[in-house]
């Protein structure tokens, strides 16, 4: 008789390891991520609001939710990449502002002169002057921080207050609406449907699908993780650390910059007080989605959900008719909350 007995026999091992292996599918890859909670808990809020309200799942209140998220998605994409380095752009909602009403202010001044001769030379010369002032922007923040070594909160939250000072200096607080023969593409460009989706969103998409390919197979991305992780190894093994910091701030720069002309098209006109107060949802849609504010974690796909909760939850809230006011509530709820289960999702994996 053998000494092996059933409970101990091989077979008996291997099958158990083969149970705990298929049992602990939903704890490994994208599945033990925050942001597939935040996924999960997307769908069972869109599922309570759709029977809630009738009006959610309308292809009108649809396109809307669609185009208002794809605005803050696409600076959340910009803001992701500085955050997964450890930093914070708190300037985005002014960058987002300034670029906008230049781009608005050059489409006036060039309508009229010889570049109404050159096909489509206005509102080049206009989408170059608006994207031009972000990177700009961009590239005094990167300077700042990454070669003479400031804080990246102050720093930003200082740009924050210049540049829409400037927004407000240039325009003396009023709106500005582009003009020119090439306005009818613009609007069409930025506010235009292709096969009745709404472009912002196409461009989300597009953008989101371009960073989950850097992030994830380029050298670019691997450095831009190595400084969330451990900027003095990083240095260590040869990254330009300056170099990765400055492109990131330039990138989260014209995010905000592309975003804002976006709005122009949808607005008709670029206010001067445009975007103000989108810094906390940005950078909300970035944690709630994953990015971890200390570095090293983070991605386009969080990026996304994460705007796309937030402005699921403002869109119920509107529908049900409760005070807009409670938004801000409940968006500091929701970070709060996000990073709780991050926590404790980590100390239970950690044990």
């Amino acid at each position: 008789m053998s000494d092996i007995s059933p409970a101990t026999s091989p077979k008996t091992e291997t099958d158990d390891f083969s149970n705990v292996g298929r049992a602990a599918w939903w704890r490994r890859g994208f599945f033990a991520s925050q942001t597939a909670y935040v996924a999960a808990a997307l769908i069972v809020i869109m599922v309570v609001m759709a029977i809630l309200s009738p009006a959610f799942l309308s292809a009108g209140n649809l396109a809307n939710v669609a185009k208002n998220f794809s605005f803050v998605g696409i600076v959340t994409l910009g803001v992701t990449l500085v955050i997964v380095t450890g930093g914070i752009d708190l300037s985005v909602g002014s960058t987002m502002a300034l670029s906008a009403i230049t781009c608005a202010i050059v489409m006036q001044a060039v309508s009229g002169t010889a570049l109404d001769n050159i096909p489509l030379g206005g509102m080049l010369v206009s989408l170059g002057a608006g994207l031009g002032v972000a990177l700009l922007i961009g590239l005094a923040n990167g300077l700042l921080i990454a070669r003479i070594g400031l804080s990246p909160f102050v720093t930003t939250l200082g740009m924050l207050s210049i540049v829409r000072g400037l927004a407000y200096a240039v325009t003396q607080g009023r709106g500005q609406a582009p003009t020119g023969p090439d306005v009818d593409l613009f609007y069409g460009l930025t506010d235009g449907n292709i096969g009745g989706i709404p472009v912002a969103i196409i461009y989300l998409l597009v953008l989101a699908a371009i960073l989950g390919v850097v992030l994830h197979h380029t050298a670019f991305g691997r450095h831009v993780f190595a400084l969330g992780g451990n900027e003095k190894a990083a240095a260590l093994t040869g990254i330009a650390v300056e170099r990765v910091k400055i492109a990131v701030y330039i990138l989260s720069a014209l995010s905000a910059g592309f975003a804002g002309i976006l709005m122009v098209g949808w607005l008709g006109s670029a206010p001067a007080n445009l975007a103000t107060g989108y810094e906390l949802t940005i950078i909300a849609a970035a944690v709630i989605g994953g990015a971890n504010l200390t570095g090293g974690i983070g991605g386009p796909a969080g990026a996304v959900i994460g705007a796309l909760l937030i402005e699921v939850i403002r869109n119920g809230l509107v529908l049900a008719g409760i005070n807009a006011y409670w938004q801000i509530v409940l968006v500091g709820a929701i970070i709060i909350l996000a990073v709780l289960v991050d926590r404790l999702r980590t100390m239970r994996m950690a044990q």
